[in-house]
Parts: C-alpha cells; sequence; structure tokens
C-alpha cells in the first residue's frame, strides 16, 4: 500500500526525530559524532515524510544493524589499523555516503505521486530504496566481518592472498555475512509492504554484484585516485544495487 502523502507525516518526523535526537545527544555511547547526528535527523525526516514507518523501519535497521556490526572486534581492528575511524561513530559523510541513493529513490516516490504518474515507477523507486540499503549492509557486514573473522583473504582482481582490511579484499566469511545481510533487509523490505517476494531475490542479487564490484573499485582504481573516498565509493556501491535491482525487475516483467 503506497504511503498517503499529507502535512501530517511530516509533522510526525521532525518530532519523532527530534526526541530521537535529544535520546541520543544523550546517551554516553556515541553511534554518530555532533554532525552526523543532525543530518541524521535530517535523513530520518525525509524517510518519514516520503515512505512514513515502512520505509523508516528499513533504514533503521540498516543503521542500527550496520553499527553493530562495526564494533565487532574494534580493538582487534585498532589494533591493526583497519578499524573505521572515529572507533565506528559515524559523521555526515558517512550518513550521505549509505544513504544518499536510497533518499533520492524515496523523494522520486514522492514526486512521481504527486505528479500521479505511472504507478510502476513508484514500484521500481521503491525496489530501489530497499536494494540500496540492502546493498550497503551487505557490504559492511562482508567488510567487516572478513576484516575479524576472515581466515584467508585474496584480492578480489587476482585472488592472490592479501592482508585483512586490504581495499579490494575478499573472505569467504565476509562474502557469506554479506549475503545474509542483504537477505535480512530484503525480507525487511518485504514484511513492511515496500517490496513483493520476487524483490527479495532481486536485492539479494544486485546486493551481491555491487558488493562484489565496490571490491574491484576498490582494488582497481581507489588506490590511485585521492578524490575516490571511502564515502563516494559507498554512494556509488548503493547506487549499483539499486540499478542492479530495478534493471533485474524491467528484465523480468519483459519475459
Amino acid at each position: 500500500m503506497l504511503y498517503t502523502y499529507s502535512l501530517n507525516p511530516w509533522l510526525i518526523a521532525v518530532g519523532l526525530n527530534t526526541v530521537l535526537l535529544a535520546i541520543a545527544w544523550t546517551v554516553p555511547k556515541k553511534l554518530l559524532t555532533p554532525a552526523g547526528l543532525f543530518h541524521a535527523w535530517l535523513l530520518g525526516v525525509l524517510i518519514w515524510g516520503t515512505l512514513g514507518l515502512q520505509g523508516y523501519i528499513v533504514v533503521m535497521f540498516y543503521f542500527l544493524v550496520g553499527s553493530a556490526v562495526t564494533r565487532l572486534g574494534i580493538a582487534q581492528k585498532e589494533a591493526a589499523g583497519i578499524a573505521e575511524k572515529r572507533s565506528g561513530a559515524r559523521g555526515p559523510e558517512n550518513v550521505w555516503g549509505s544513504a544518499l541513493t536510497g533518499t533520492l529513490c524515496a523523494l522520486g516516490t514522492l514526486i512521481v505521486s504527486a505528479l500521479r504518474g505511472d504507478q510502476l515507477i513508484v514500484s521500481l523507486l521503491l525496489l530501489g530504496y530497499v536494494a540500496s540499503f540492502s546493498t550497503k549492509l551487505s557490504d559492511t557486514c562482508a567488510s567487516e566481518v572478513g576484516k575479524v573473522y576472515g581466515k584467508r583473504t585474496f584480492l578480489i582482481t587476482n585472488l592472490q592472498p592479501v592482508p585483512r582490511g586490504t581495499e579490494g579484499a575478499v573472505s569467504l566469511e565476509g562474502t557469506l555475512a554479506g549475503v545474509v545481510a542483504s537477505s535480512a533487509i530484503a525480507f525487511i523490505g518485504w514484511g513492511v509492504g515496500l517490496i513483493d517476494l520476487l524483490g527479495i531475490l532481486f536485492c539479494i542479487i544486485a546486493a551481491f554484484i555491487a558488493t562484489n564490484l565496490e571490491s574491484v573499485i576498490g582494488a582497481t582504481l581507489q588506490t590511485k585516485f585521492d578524490w575516490l573516498t571511502n564515502e563516494l565509493v559507498n554512494v556509488l556501491n548503493t547506487l549499483i544495487g539499486a540499478i542492479a535491482a530495478i534493471l533485474l525487475a524491467l528484465l523480468w516483467y519483459q519475459v
């Protein structure tokens, strides 16, 4: 069921996210930097305002699980110099690196619905929304689990053994964790009514494709260009995931 747009969802979005911001500001263990908190507030407002509780559940699931996974073996990763900066606390660049694609898909559903456009486009944008977060959680879990539990890590471009944490490195443990993570968000998206059962499969396949392409980018391009930051790669990663899921759906509909 599509979300009904009115002023009320935006008022609820502002009120709810302001309360959550106040709570997050006071808790001793920060998952976000001060600037990250305000950007997350804006993200939360936009997602609730456009997709309501359904979309909000998806992004919150990503944030909570992704933050927890980033904390796995944090002491071990910090000692090895492969931990996320600020002990995993997210800043604005992390918020939008992870959520820009999903936010654009959410805003797209609002625009298409307001213009009374084709509802197929709305369905595809909702699929892209779920797929973007499915992809990002897959990437996060594959990377973080691989750093801590990966017994053997290989460079994706030539399958040569490399140390944990190397850009473009993959491991069996990390890959399996990524598939489980992408499946989890896909099922959440289906459970709240944003995608159908086939959409679950499209999200899992798209996340697998995008996560591996992200590793290829990390192994080949990211080390050569300073402007190709982790955050920009995250945007590309989620964009590839969303586009791949949408293309898979369009191919299926044409069969």
